[in-house]
């Protein structure tokens, strides 16, 4: 690595970068020179719920609510993006609830922010919680000096979403295993190209595949990823035994948008980040949350766990007032909540219930040209100024 100034600001992501191009290559690559002549490259689409079943059950093909071709393609190219084994599920929710399922019995005790993704505390508070498990939260700015001890299952998001407060996922992972629980990490915003939860010690990650990795705002999806073969024996039966399992299509789909996951993600991150500094300095801004900004207290962490900041931007205006006329003004930024799409978006968090500012605003930067997009941002920014 170089030692001028310039080049060691950037050397970590640099590097991050290399090493994660170079993976999606061999990814896009992995079966070019493997299959027979006349083979398809892509995968097939397979609307079946039965297969040939002579005698004794035998065969990796039985029941399909048990296995699937389609599911097989599908794991086996997100394994390859995170080194590691996946299972599917129609949703992301789907994925969680089937980590809570096999992994939590009653009296064990579950650790999760209490400002990061609402979807997740709401399934263990309706759900695990009256069958004996022992839910806790925890702001993240204090998670890591709140004790791990006693807990079966940590299960943190970062960034966190929506206010973007980073944790130190090797940390974490030091002080889980040194109390004898599991970590999970949710890796929807950063994807295994911006983040490697499970080389920085976690045992397991899990998506919502209907964000970033579907990307295309059609799709709703999710897996879980680990390189511990109990734990995800544990979630496989659970979802043979439950029927939580997504369709042959929706696979298909999903696997489909696989292989422009680098090109989108670098476009929208680059958008995010020239969005951000702009966003930063314009009058109307109460505040600009985003990773990549120095001004952001966990930068530098930032700098070194992942590769890239992400898609997302945390803005406060005013008030709710000025949140939605600045929405409602800007001709690229979609109404509607989710985020991850090729599309922008944004939406007023505290519609929700998040513990955020009436003014609080979650952009979700999409593909769009960035001069056209900044400029149009920028421009409903202004009507809010000369207001």
């Amino acid at each position: 690595m170089s030692t001028d100034a310039n080049d060691k600001a950037v050397g970590p992501l640099a590097a991050a970068s290399g090493a994660a191009e170079e993976r999606f290559a061999n990814f896009l690559h992995r079966h070019s020179k493997e299959l027979a002549p006349g083979r398809a490259f892509s995968a097939a689409i397979l609307p079946t719920s039965i297969y040939a079943l002579e005698a004794d059950p035998s065969g990796p093909y039985q029941y399909a609510r048990w296995t699937h071709p389609g599911w097989t393609a599908l794991e086996e190219a997100l394994g390859a993006l995170e080194d590691a084994d996946a299972l599917v599920f129609p949703s992301g929710a789907a994925a969680v609830a089937a980590l809570f399922a096999s992994c939590l019995r009653p009296g064990d005790r579950l650790l999760l922010q209490s400002d990061a993704y609402m979807g997740t505390r709401t399934a263990a508070e309706k759900y695990s919680a009256p069958n004996g498990v022992a839910v806790y939260t925890c702001p993240t700015a204090q998670i890591a000096q709140h004790p791990f001890d006693g807990y079966r299952l940590i299960l943190l998001e970062t960034p966190s979403n929506p206010s973007l407060e980073l944790l130190d996922i090797g940390q974490c992972a030091q002080r889980a295993h040194a109390a004898g629980s599991l970590l999970v990490i949710d890796n929807t915003q950063m994807t295994p190209l911006g983040q490697r939860p499970l080389e920085l010690g976690a045992d397991a990650v899990v998506y919502s595949d209907t964000k970033l990795l579907g990307g295309h705002s059609d799709l709703v999806f999710g897996h879980v990823a680990s390189r511990d073969g109990a734990l995800l024996a544990g979630v496989r039966d659970w979802r043979g035994v439950c029927g939580a399992i997504p369709g042959p299509f929706e696979a298909w789909m999903l696997q489909r948008s696989l292989d422009t996951l680098e090109v989108r993600l670098a476009r929208m991150s680059a958008n995010a980040l020239a969005l951000a500094q702009a966003l930063q300095r314009h009058p109307a801004s109460v505040h600009v949350a985003f990773p990549g900004l120095p001004s952001h207290p966990a930068h530098e962490l930032a700098r070194a766990q992942m590769n890239g900041f992400g898609a997302l931007i945390g803005l406060t205006l005013a008030d709710k007032d000025a949140a939605e006329r600045f929405i409602r003004a800007c001709p690229y930024l979609r109404p509607t909540t989710s985020f991850g799409g090729v599309h922008s978006s944004a939406e007023r968090r505290t519609r929700w219930g998040d513990r955020v500012a009436e003014g609080f605003i979650r952009l979700s930067v999409g593909c769009e040209p960035t001069r056209a997009l900044c400029a149009a941002v920028l421009a409903s920014m202004d009507r809010l100024a000369k207001r």
